[in-house]
């Protein structure tokens, strides 16, 4: 059964970084996003600071949503998906195992340029590292309540647009608490009360997103 999940876990995250995984295209879409707001809200430092922390986690947001769409889609056309159930392993596990490739292959990236995006957007040198841990969890929160999405869009024609709809009033938690975590450490440091509800929402979807996920794939290959 662990053989099982390793070898998902390590398929999906060699075919995210493949040529046309598209685990690349969010990470662009995050930098670019995010390197144009000082272009167009002007040079006060005082105003990027207010709209940075937001602003990283709403591109964030928008980024994972990227990669969503051919989750379980391109599986479910192989064939793949019908493997998967006959494997030793619970549904739930291989899930989970698809979602924890997902979130190495853009949560670690995506993470590493938050800093430098941090600092363009005036964070304090000393709050950048404690931005991109909280997109980093943010990310598993994402990721977590996007597998239900993707599950359920599997087998619609373009479904990136109803991934959307379902999806994203589960995203207003994290991005709520992890802005608000983000904002607070540029001020007086780590705020342990708003980063502590990011992570719990975190393990939230994280453990009930395969749960969710893997009901919806047996209800289309029932």
């Amino acid at each position: 059964m662990i053989r099982a999940v390793l070898a998902v876990f390590r398929r999906d995250l060699a075919l995210a970084w493949a040529a046309g995984g598209g685990a690349a295209a969010p990470l662009g879409f995050f930098v670019g996003a995010t390197a144009l707001v000082p272009l167009t809200a002007g040079p006060d430092p005082q105003t990027l600071a207010v709209i940075g922390p937001p602003l990283l986690w709403l591109t964030a947001a928008l980024a994972a949503l990227m990669v969503l769409e051919r989750l379980f889609q391109a599986d479910l056309e192989d064939g793949s998906l019908d493997q998967l159930l006959l494997s030793p392993a619970p549904l739930e596990l291989l899930v989970a195992a698809k979602g924890a490739a997902l979130w190495v292959a853009i949560g670690g990236p995506l993470a590493l340029v938050a800093m430098p995006m941090a600092l363009a957007m005036q964070t304090p040198p000393h709050a950048a590292p404690l931005a991109a841990l909280g997109l980093l969890v943010g990310l598993a929160a994402f990721i977590g309540a996007g597998l239900f999405g993707a599950a359920l869009a599997a087998g619609v024609r373009r479904g990136g647009v109803l991934i959307a709809i379902l999806v994203l009033p589960f995203f207003a938690p994290p991005i709520i608490f992890g802005a608000a975590a983000a904002s607070r450490a540029a001020a007086e440091g780590l705020s342990t009360d708003a980063f502590s509800f990011l992570c719990a929402t975190a393990l939230f979807f994280a453990a009930l997103g395969p749960i969710g996920a893997a009901a919806a794939l047996r209800q289309h290959l029932s």
